[in-house]
């Protein structure tokens, strides 16, 4: 993309050429005239000779003549300048002679919007080395521009978001809405761009690679430690719940053994190359290999995860049964106008099936399921007008009911993009966005929770799908964790020589080394 500088540079060139054209075009004509003029005085001067010979000369016509005809080239030019800017200018303060095509538009901030989120999700990856070995406040800067470009995406997301709500017909707000992305995403990149270099002298990993070799060794043996630990809480979840309980995290097992078995190629890559003097291909490796690290621990960590939510979740379901007794109680006891009797009656079924569910013990359930579905029943009954006395309380206990599913949800649609990004598109990040946007408002209201529950069960939805579409990763000729790698974002292809994604934006991001 050009940059603006360029841009100006471009128009302010333009600008030059055509104040020389004029001066050229002006210079010309008085030449003439000079040159003219000594004609022009001789036909005067034969004029005076001649006092009986009436009328006017050639001469007296001469300087008139140039006069004119300056003007006119003048005005010629200046009409056709003003012309071409009408025809070509698209915005107040002057445009492009060729804007892009609206298609190209809207598949170039889809673009952008996966490639900065890609950059931020890599950039905190590796920041989170950085602050382990060096401290904050050495990355300080890091950690602004990162912050800035998660800003800048956000912001970027919702916009998407809002051109996918409103379905405009308006080709100019749209066009808008999409320039306003791509602005927002190329700062972004250019803010990572910048930091790219200084974090590589921060880091200097040829200097300090051993050290860093060694903590993630450790990581890494910590974590392929755990792994027994990890196997066995899956097993216990699908025995205690219903399968849905568990499965979101069914593959969580085998993709983390997948992650370690890559680290661990990685590593001894590293290791090779450190010990031949290859500095900036050993960095590479271990860049690789910390990722692949990183991302097994997040595989492990939301087993964990949900295992402790659904724990929570049965001892809250009793309460959450009361609570919606508790209402229909109200409820009823408000004048049956309107929609308000088939609610009754619908939030009275679904509370009836989760009782015989949790209780009846004939089969495993799944607690989080069971309560999402209590939270549906009650959530139109919270719309009618009224105010018991237990209000407050009501409300208060339905929130939290709302609350803890919402959050995990939205927790299991974030882990599934960071280690699925090499196929996740801009749909699923741009839901997974605004649930975590929702999600974060303070003060956030009900309505907030469960739009951030939606949004992340959509945003789940659409990165299976295209996981799904890209293909099994597992069963390709790469062999050692590559397809893994790619599909999770950490090699940025599949290529023998395939460079490890790092901090920065578009253009450093695939660098492959300090030195390199």
């Amino acid at each position: 993309m050009t940059s603006p500088l360029s841009r100006s540079r471009s128009r302010r060139a333009t600008s030059h050429i055509a104040v020389r054209v004029a001066h050229a075009v002006l210079g010309g004509l008085l030449a003439v005239g000079w040159l003219l003029l000594p004609v022009a005085r001789a036909g005067a001067d034969e004029v005076r000779a001649a006092p009986g010979r009436g009328g006017t000369s050639t001469g007296d016509l001469v300087l008139p003549l140039v006069a004119v005809v300056a003007a006119g080239a003048l005005a010629a030019y200046s009409y056709a300048r003003r012309t071409r800017r009408a025809r070509t200018r698209t915005t107040p303060g002057g445009g492009t002679p060729h804007p892009v095509p609206f298609a190209e538009l809207d598949r170039q901030a889809g673009r952008l919007l996966v490639g900065i989120d890609d950059c931020v999700r890599t950039g905190t990856e590796e920041l989170g080395w950085a602050a382990a070995q060096f401290g904050e406040e050495a990355v300080a800067t890091c950690t602004e521009a990162l912050a800035f470009a998660r800003s800048e995406l956000t912001a970027s997301f919702r916009l998407w978001q809002r051109l996918d709500d409103t379905r405009t017909d308006d080709s100019l707000v749209r066009r808008q809405l999409l320039e306003e992305i791509v602005t927002r995403c190329t700062e972004a990149g250019r803010r990572l761009d910048a930091e790219a270099p200084g974090f590589d002298l921060l880091r200097a990993l040829e200097r300090t690679l051993p050290a860093a070799l060694e903590s993630a060794e450790a990581r890494f043996r910590e974590l392929t430690a755990r792994t027994p630990a990890a196997e066995a809480t899956l097993t216990e979840l699908r025995e205690r719940y219903a399968p849905s309980a568990s499965l979101s995290v069914a593959g969580n097992v085998e993709q983390a053994k997948d992650r370690l078995v890559f680290a661990t190629t990685r590593l001894d890559r590293a290791r090779r190359s450190l010990d031949r003097g290859e500095g900036a291909r050993a960095t590479a490796h271990l860049r690789a290999a910390e990722a692949a690290v990183d991302q097994a621990a997040l595989f492990m960590a939301g087993i964990d995860r949900l295992a402790c939510e659904l724990t929570a979740t049965t001892a809250l379901l009793p309460g959450a049964l009361r609570d919606a007794d508790a209402e229909l109680v109200a409820a009823r006891g408000l004048p049956a106008v309107g929609a308000l009797p088939g609610r009754i009656t619908h939030a009275a079924s679904a509370v009836a099936d989760v009782r015989r569910e949790i209780t009846g013990g004939v089969r495993p359930y799944d607690p989080l399921g069971a309560l999402r579905r209590l939270v549906a029943a009650g959530a139109p009954l919270l719309a009618e007008d009224r105010v018991p006395v237990d209000r407050t309380f009501l409300d208060r206990a339905f929130f939290d009911h709302v609350l803890l599913p919402a959050r995990s949800v939205v927790a299991l649609a974030s882990e599934f993009v960071t280690t699925h990004r090499g196929a996740v598109g801009v749909e699923a990040r741009t839901r997974l966005s605004e649930a975590e946007r929702h999600l974060a408002l303070t003060p956030r209201t009900l309505l907030d929770v469960r739009r951030a529950d939606g949004l992340a069960l959509e945003a789940q939805q659409l990165a299976e799908r295209d996981v799904r579409t890209y293909g099994n990763p597992y069963a390709g000729p790469e062999g050692a964790g590559v397809g893994g790698a790619v599909l999770g974002g950490i090699l940025l292809d599949d290529t023998p020589d395939a460079p490890a994604a790092s901090f920065g934006g578009p253009r450093t991001r695939g660098r492959r080394g300090l030195g390199a």
